[in-house]
């Protein structure tokens, strides 16, 4: 039985690897970094490797098209991205928040521009882009994140819409902190489960979105914190 194909992108480490091998038993997966860690997961998944940065243009376009001359369709995207840069509000150069806004936005709108004509002609598909809680709590000392993921966010309400009649959804998944990251003390006293996530608990949540299981489900954020964000 052929299976469906997803592509997940920053997938060396972290979130992305733990949500690659979520999907790894019910997914053909394509796996972009540009770390040389993605070939190594990607070895032991059994899936295919594009090394490449999601700024540069050629990589992206290098990436579907991979995926296509591979497996002839995509019907799963998983946009993930690294950090942007950190720094004071009002201290953050503009190459700043450009290098912020070419990594997290622009990135996901090219990417989207790329693949959707191929889930049109499929008959749809599924995308997940992951975000963070610090788009709707901003964090002072995460400014670009907390404002770009944001943007993020609100372009992708607007595409899951345009292209919900073609069959294809998209939602955002916005995680809290993961336990890929050393533990702040002050942190995990402020989420009511008092642990941080474990990777695979965020591919959990991803792999329901993409399933069929979530078929009416689309245009949505979906907050993976253990209880930090209180409810309003």
């Amino acid at each position: 039985m052929t299976r469906p194909v997803a592509v997940v992108t920053a997938a060396s480490s972290g979130i992305g690897a733990g949500i690659a091998r979520t999907l790894s038993s019910s997914y053909d997966l394509v796996l972009f970094s540009r770390s040389e860690a993605v070939e190594e997961l990607a070895e032991e998944l059994g899936a295919v490797a594009v090394r490449g940065s999601l700024t540069d243009a050629a990589d992206r376009e290098r990436l579907v098209a991979t995926a296509i001359e591979r497996f002839g369709r995509i019907d799963a995207v998983v946009s993930n991205s690294g950090h942007p840069p950190k720094g004071d509000l009002l201290t953050l150069t503009d190459d700043d928040w450009n290098a912020g806004i070419d990594l997290l936005f622009l990135s996901v709108v090219d990417l989207a521009r790329l693949v959707t004509p191929h889930m049109v002609s499929a008959g749809g598909g599924a995308w997940v882009f992951i975000t963070s809680y610090a788009s709707l709590v901003p964090e002072a000392v995460m400014p670009v994140s907390s404002v770009v993921r944001a943007a993020v966010q609100n372009w992708v309400k607007l595409y899951a819409g345009a292209v919900a009649a073609d069959g294809i959804r998209a939602n955002c998944v916005l995680p809290g902190f993961v336990a890929t990251h050393p533990v702040d003390r002050e942190r995990l006293a402020s989420i009511p489960q008092r642990r941080y996530a474990q990777p695979e608990e965020i591919g959990s949540v991803v792999r329901f979105l993409l399933s069929d299981e979530a078929s009416f489900v689309t245009g949505q954020n979906h907050v993976v914190d253990g209880g930090m964000i209180p409810l309003p």
